[in-house]
């Protein structure tokens, strides 16, 4: 059997990058690609453009522009109590900016399309929520909780053949 020849190790006292430089082979040759430092989030101030954000419910499209204000809501170009004359709409369209505790610091501006009241007063208050997030991300833990982020997906179902409405049976006649 042959003699294994073990190699030698040899102590030196270089330093280490001139220690690297030797070690290192074409095959293993590191690129080193220098990328930007992401860019810090800063604050938002009120100066800024006005946030947009889309909310939706049943078959209601809610544009929604929050601006820095005394809490004026608009909707397409009326006032919300005679937009919405309903106060538990009201009051509905109100909840995010009330646990956001800005219900003051913003006016809404809000382009409604589609559906009917209840469902236009759900597709603002995502739209308003959404938008607050955008504004300020601290208050997402709450509107989360609270439930308005949440987009509600229930839609109408729709109506099939052979039937009067999507499940109601025309009447049955057993003679």
């Amino acid at each position: 059997m042959p003699d294994i020849i073990e190699p030698e190790v040899v102590e030196t006292v270089e330093e280490p990058a001139e220690t690297a430089v030797v070690v290192e082979t074409p095959a293993e040759t590191v690129v080193v690609v220098e990328t930007p430092a992401p860019a810090p989030v800063r604050a938002p101030r009120p100066g800024d453009r006005p946030i947009q954000t889309v909310g939706r419910r049943k078959e209601a499209i809610v544009r929604v522009r929050l601006v820095p204000g005394t809490g004026k809501i608009v909707c397409n170009g009326r006032e919300l109590e005679n937009y919405f004359p309903s106060k538990v709409h009201q009051q509905l369209i109100r909840e995010p900016l009330i646990t956001a505790e800005k219900a003051e610091a913003f006016d809404v501006i809000a382009n409604l399309r589609g559906g009917g009241i209840t469902g236009q007063a759900g597709a603002l208050r995502l739209g308003i929520a959404r938008a607050l997030i955008t504004n300020e991300p601290d208050d997402r833990p709450a509107l989360k909780k609270a439930g308005f982020l949440t987009r509600d997906a229930r839609v109408k179902e729709s109506k099939k053949y052979g039937l009067k409405k999507a499940r109601k049976a025309p009447q049955y006649s057993k003679r």
